[in-house]
């Protein structure tokens, strides 16, 4: 046999074993599935483990509805069985770590079995294709380790970025720190007590990036937030902070990401980002007070 002849038929065998490798498959529920990467020896995923994945979800004619890749925010999420059968979650319990695959799915099914109307960029009768690269799966030990080493890592981080801002704007004699992280610099003092836990209060705020860039504002809205501070309604930082402010008074607070959105991106906040916020403690009312727990009657 010629070379050249050999060398064709390689080049055959190999385009044969690259189209077997990456097409469509269907799963005994239906679900039709394309294969890109797969380590037969890597870490499977199994139900109830946390998946860490990248992905970009397309409709039928091929726009992007979700990039994970270009938000910069993979998906984490807690492996449960498919609220129906051929289903997206049983796509990922194919896979494994480092694996990548596209799953199409009916759109049609896909809205009619989890109860919601079909949104106008989805065509009746058209798939859906959801391409996913797995980045990590961790046991729910595991993954709750993995969180609090990286806070424990992120908090020091923190601590020295707020301090070199407090530097650089001479705000180090007037700033507050808590074992929290939190810092406190007060601008205009108050009078009177502070509020605690249950009270209503009334806020003016700016929020910004320490780079001076503004996302957010209650004055762009006309009126002061109000809200009932220790319910958790606000992130942990605004809780700890106005607290520690009494009526009248204006301060800047300085949040460290874990007293703040975290690790994970929240709108144009990226994760693991410290914030700074302009307060302004308006006014403040007690709030009514919770029932008190029941009674065990009396033996």
């Amino acid at each position: 046999m010629k070379f050249k002849t050999i060398g064709y038929a390689i080049g055959i065998t190999i385009l044969a074993a690259a189209c077997n490798k990456y097409r469509t498959q269907v799963t005994e529920n239906g679900l039709k599935y394309q294969l890109f990467e797969h380590d037969d020896d890597a870490r499977k995923a199994k139900l109830g483990d946390i998946i860490s994945f990248h992905l970009v979800l397309k409709n039928g004619t091929d726009s992007t509805l979700r990039d994970t890749y270009k938000d910069k925010n993979p998906v984490k999420m807690v492996l449960q069985a498919g609220p129906y059968k051929g289903s997206f979650e049983e796509g990922l319990t194919l896979l494994s770590t480092g694996d990548s695959a596209k799953f199409l799915i009916n759109a049609d099914t896909l809205f009619s079995k989890i109860g919601q109307q079909m949104p106008p960029m989805i065509k009746k009768g058209s798939e859906l294709s959801f391409t996913v690269k797995v980045l990590s799966i961790l046991t729910s030990e595991e993954f709750q380790k993995q969180q609090a080493d990286a806070g424990v890592k992120q908090k020091a981080i923190d601590a020295k970025i707020i301090d070199e801002y407090l530097t650089k704007n001479n705000l180090k004699g007037k700033a507050r720190k808590t074992a929290s992280g939190l810092t406190y610099v007060p601008q205009t003092e108050g009078t009177g007590p502070s509020p605690t836990a249950g009270d209503n209060v009334k806020v003016h705020y700016t929020g910004k990036f320490l780079d001076g860039k503004e996302f957010d504002s209650s004055k762009s809205q006309g009126k002061p937030l109000e809200l009932q501070v220790g319910t958790g309604m606000v992130i942990p930082g605004w809780e700890e902070g106005i607290m520690l402010m009494k009526k009248g008074e204006k301060g800047l607070l300085l949040v460290p990401s874990g007293l703040g959105y975290g690790p994970e991106a929240y709108g144009p906040i990226p994760g693991n980002s410290v914030l700074q916020f302009e307060m302004e403690l308006i006014d403040f009312s007690k709030g009514q007070a919770r029932p008190a727990a029941p009674q065990m009657p009396a033996r």
